[in-house]
């Protein structure tokens, strides 16, 4: 595959992933962006004008805690729009990906 056909499949995805470690819990940009990094090789760049966008939809609300050991974080939750957005792409994706499968199995 591609390095292109990759990073556009990755950014297709990247707002479920975003969504399904917001639904495991509460959670802070960096810690989102590591997470994004090592499962599907998300550049931390991409994660923060995301994060803005969903917030500005609706999608997670915010909080800021201060840090002992740094700067205050700034941490984001699923609101119960952003659960109901995720389990419609989560529907979405497993759909999708099932009729890929299917598609790809019936190769000789």
């Amino acid at each position: 595959m591609t390095d292109s056909i990759q990073v556009q499949l990755r950014k297709g995805a990247l707002d479920l992933c975003v969504l399904a470690v917001l639904s495991r819990g509460e959670s802070y940009g960096y810690e989102i962006a590591s997470t994004l990094v090592a499962a599907v090789s998300m550049g931390e760049g991409t994660i923060y004008p995301l994060m803005r966008r969903m917030q500005n939809e609706g999608l997670v609300a915010t909080r800021i805690v201060e840090s002992s050991s740094g700067p205050p974080r700034k941490y984001y939750r699923l609101t119960p729009l952003g659960q109901k957005a995720f389990e419609a792409h989560r529907r979405d994706w497993r759909s999708f990906a099932g009729a890929v499968d299917k598609l790809l199995e019936d190769l000789p």
